[in-house]
């Protein structure tokens, strides 16, 4: 990318693959939000959260087909986390312009940042409109349900010199950035194992996307991906995985258990991720994992009053973290990297594509019975 070309919008100038390159503006980065379900209005809300945090962004549009939520109006959502501090009346129309068509919001000159929260099957069109546009992007997860697709995104946001980037939210939940910390940091030791829950009962709205495999991916794809992206993300890409699990007639895997296998030295001896959402309607949306180190167990669970409990010579402490979402948290590192163009660090198209073939081969280990190579 030739970073001494002048930016035509106000954001900064920077580069797709996360190096650091000139900045050629610092102005506030102009958002807008494309889908106003559960995930475009927590963006919205962490968004809104950012600017009053004094970070140099402002949502300007949205896009929704729905008028109601175009006005503001978003007490109809839901989904499996409640979002402090959301309120149902989310903006003023008469600040935010509401588009009833992505295309329109894409060709918006005011808009320098979009957040695409659709279906994970218009991921791709829009991911390219949008960049093709001068636009950055910030796109939920999963990108795309093949590789040759996220492969598709990533093209086009090396042509457009643009960020885009995958929402990869776990990573910055801060009981999850604690552990990748010690993991890191070697604090407590080596990491012996790691366990990750993510369970629910199946998607009470918009049940004729989800419960399409072929359409959403199923849980494997948009439910377990945190965890699977998560293990990449701590321990790098593992030598095979072996899973075991339930299809449904749409081809997708609604719910799996998958252990990670990496050769001597390269990753913990026992790596394992559950999850799924095929549990009976009333279930306690659980999330949960546990790390034992040579020194340490750490322990998290959603739902305790403590959440994350430090195991260790012979007692249990509460370990405090940051209060702040890994939705707020995501935003604020996307919006200071577009600030400031050190977009180090920033989950990328390599790692959507790297998860993307991670959970192919645990659908095919599901279907064949056998351990897959990757």
């Amino acid at each position: 990318m030739n970073t001494d070309k002048k930016c035509v919008h106000r954001c900064s100038s920077v580069s797709v693959c996360g190096s650091i390159s000139t900045v050629t503006e610092t102005k506030t980065i102009r958002v807008g939000v494309i889908g106003l379900g559960f995930m475009g209005a927590t963006h919205l809300a962490s968004y809104q959260a950012a600017a009053k945090a004094g970070f140099a962004c402002e949502v300007v549009a949205v896009c929704d087909r729905k008028a109601s939520r175009r006005a503001g109006e978003l007490g109809d959502i839901s989904g499996n986390i409640d979002v402090a501090g959301r309120s149902s009346r989310a903006f003023d129309p008469a600040v935010v312009r509401g588009y009833e068509r992505a295309d329109d919001l894409i060709a918006d000159p005011g808009v320098d940042l979009v957040s695409i929260c659709t279906r994970t099957d218009t991921h791709v069109d829009l991911c390219t409109k949008s960049l093709a546009a001068g636009k950055h992007v910030l796109v939920e997860k999963p990108v795309a349900l093949t590789v040759a697709d996220v492969e598709r995104v990533a093209a086009a946001a090396r042509a457009a010199g643009r960020v885009c980037m995958p929402a990869m939210g776990l990573r910055y939940w801060p009981a999850w950035t604690y552990l990748r910390d010690r993991i890191a940091d070697g604090q407590f030791g080596a990491c012996r194992s790691a366990t990750f829950h993510r369970l629910a009962s199946p998607p009470s709205w918009s049940q004729h996307f989800f419960l399409d495999a072929t359409k959403s991916g199923g849980a494997l794809f948009d439910l377990h991906v945190h965890d699977a992206d998560f293990v990449l993300f701590c321990f790098g890409k593992p030598d095979a995985v072996s899973a075991v699990g339930r299809e449904t007639p749409s081809g997708g895997v609604e719910h799996v258990t998958v252990l990670y296998r990496y050769a001597p030295g390269k990753g913990p001896p026992h790596v394992v991720a559950e999850g799924g959402w095929d549990h009976t309607p009333g279930f306690n949306w659980r999330m949960r994992y546990v790390a034992v180190f040579d020194d340490a167990t750490l322990d998290y669970d959603v739902h305790r009053a403590d959440p994350l409990l430090l195991c260790r010579d012979a007692s249990v402490t509460p370990v405090t973290v940051d209060a702040a979402t890994g939705y707020d948290l995501q935003v604020r590192a996307l919006v200071s990297a577009l600030t400031t163009g050190v977009t180090a660090g920033l989950p990328n198209l390599d790692d959507a594509a790297a998860v993307t073939k991670m959970l192919v081969a645990e659908q095919q280990s599901v279907r064949t019975g056998q351990t897959i190579p990757l």
